[in-house]
């Protein structure tokens, strides 16, 4: 899975996979061509050697159901887009892949009724965090089929450089910033990199972690964005980069990580197979808390939906068991981490040192609802917020703390 999604949205994603339907009638039954067959209709975001991946499983899907045929087709950064554009004339494939369930609900298909029908096992063994990102208002609208969480990478090089123990999941924020001082002391090198203007979706974890939120249940910013436990998260990337051993980036630090310019930055599990491909000798752990509180982090996920004007629920239902079942989950390894339990156990997955850390913090951040679940007006919102962090972290800038979130909090 990719992101940017992101939601998100996770970078999201691009892509689609279309594929012809037929119809049900008004009892929910399919409703078949001269062939015999359902047509579903698939959307996808997913691109290149992903969609090749694809396009096997579906093959796979159509060749053991001789009463159901499933159409690929990709529509690569056009996917949102065309999403829209379907909804809006009526013509939305049958199912699609989803993360921004605030914008495109009104047009999905109830989940919950055919969840039931497979029993408690089915649900229960996927990662009961998802459910919170794949639902709106308590209403399910899609079936988690990949996601990441973020946790902290590492440069040991960099660390046995410098001399400093590696990073350890029970790290506080004042642990980094001691690695981060010694490292560009002894190196040269920034000790930790963060973005200057980052995507608001992504940022919130760090206020969740330490007790806040960027609002309340209701949607209300005043007291939560501008509240003392937010400035206090605000104002230690912001000192971070003053005192010149953490830096600001244009993009999400993985570049700066690549050249080893900088030794530790915060990301999801996207980063893993560049860095591995270079070659590089780093390590992944999770976030670290502050004082002592469990640290928590943003999930990218995404889901399978099923349109509302579908003809044929039943067959895209089909499909999207089999989609989201442990044989795909297996398949996609490598494009996305799987969410099933079974196959996590099965695969050896938590003995995976680069997987293992975005499991755990998956884990340990239950119950956090993202503003841009709760905030109708969230695409305007995540501008001016991104906005207000452009002034705190741009060097030109290093606004004041205080003074920018109050202000993000009235402009609401």
């Amino acid at each position: 899975m990719k992101r940017k999604i992101a939601l998100v949205c996770m970078a999201a994603l691009t892509g689609t996979m279309l594929i012809t339907a037929c119809g049900s009638n008004e009892t929910g039954k399919n409703v078949t061509a001269s062939d015999g067959k359902a047509k579903v209709r698939f959307a996808t975001w997913d691109v290149a050697d992903d969609l090749d991946a694809q396009q096997k499983l579906v093959d796979k899907f159509n060749e053991e159901h001789d009463d159901i045929e499933v159409t690929l087709e990709a529509y690569g950064s056009d996917y949102d887009t065309k999403i829209s554009a379907g909804m809006g004339s009526g013509d939305t494939p049958d199912v699609m892949y989803m993360w921004n369930y605030p914008a495109y609900a009104d047009g999905l298909e109830p989940l919950d009724e055919y969840i039931e029908s497979e029993g408690n096992d089915f649900k229960e063994n996927i990662y009961s965090t998802l459910w919170n990102y794949n639902s709106l208002d308590g209403t399910t609208y899609g079936m988690p089929v990949g996601f990441t969480t973020h946790a902290l990478y590492f440069n040991k090089d960099l660390f046995e450089e410098a001399g400093v123990e590696e990073p350890t999941d029970d790290w506080t924020w004042e642990d980094l910033k001691s690695a981060a001082k010694k490292i560009e002391e002894k190196t040269g090198q920034k000790g930790f990199a963060f973005q200057m203007k980052p995507d608001p979706y992504d940022f919130e974890m760090y206020l969740w972690s330490n007790g806040t939120s960027y609002c309340d249940t209701e949607g209300m910013m005043a007291g939560n964005i501008d509240s003392d436990n937010s400035q206090e998260v605000f104002q230690m990337f912001q000192d971070m980069e003053k005192d010149g051993y953490a830096i600001a980036t244009e993009k999400n630090g993985t570049d700066e990580f690549r050249a080893g310019t900088v030794a530790m930055y915060v990301y999801g599990s996207w980063a893993i197979n560049t860095l591995d491909n270079d070659g590089m000798n780093y390590g992944i752990v999770k976030i670290p808390t502050f004082d002592g509180q469990t640290s928590v982090s943003i999930l990218s996920s995404s889901g399978l939906s099923i349109s509302k004007d579908s003809k044929n629920k039943d067959a895209a239902w089909e499909f999207v068991k089999y989609w989201t079942g442990e044989e795909c989950n297996k398949a996609r390894i490598g494009m996305e981490l799987p969410v099933l339990n079974s196959v996590v156990e099965s695969e050896g997955i938590m003995n995976e040192d680069k997987f293992a850390p975005f499991y755990k913090m998956l884990e340990q951040s239950d119950g956090h609802t993202p503003a841009s679940f709760i905030i109708e007006d969230w695409s305007e919102i995540s501008e001016n917020l991104s906005l207000s962090f452009e002034q705190l972290f741009n060097p030109s800038a290093y606004m004041d703390v205080k003074e920018v979130l109050k202000e993000a909090a009235e402009a609401q």
